[in-house]
């Protein structure tokens, strides 16, 4: 399974940050990240206890990075932006996309990043469903 590294959530960042600086919502430099906490984010869906993958699939591996993202917050701006993208190109590199409606994938990143922090499990639950229901075969 293909991983995605730091240099393509910069690159991913700089793309976001570039376009919607012309709506007025600025993302800063990519430089006043939280490269530690970005790393773990990146880290975290690869962890193993035992030998054995705490993420076993795919869809496990997207879900925890997309939740990871949204909650720890690596960005001063644009953290469920960035999220939605590293998602997505995470699972284009592994011949996969998500196919959802542009207002649905952002109530639903909305209502993650709303989520208790208590509620942890069950949030990523619910986003292994939804990536589930709504993920393809990349063609391209």
């Amino acid at each position: 399974m293909k991983r995605i590294g730091l240099n393509d959530v910069k690159d991913i960042s700089f793309r976001i940050a570039q376009k919607y600086r012309e709506y007025g919502e600025p993302i800063p430099d990519f430089d006043t990240s939280n490269e530690g906490v970005l790393e773990s984010c990146l880290r975290t869906p690869f962890a193993k206890f035992s030998k054995k993958s705490l993420y076993p699939t795919l869809i496990s591996k997207a879900s925890i990075l997309f939740y990871l993202i949204i909650k720890n917050h690596p960005f001063q701006n644009g953290n469920k932006r960035i999220a939605i993208t590293t998602t997505q190109l995470f699972l284009f590199k592994n011949k996969k996309w998500l196919d959802v409606e542009e207002g649905t994938l952002y109530n639903f990143t909305i209502w993650v990043a709303q989520s208790l922090a208590e509620l942890k499990d069950p949030v990523v639950d619910c986003i292994e469903y939804f990536f589930t229901k709504h993920l393809v075969k990349r063609d391209y």
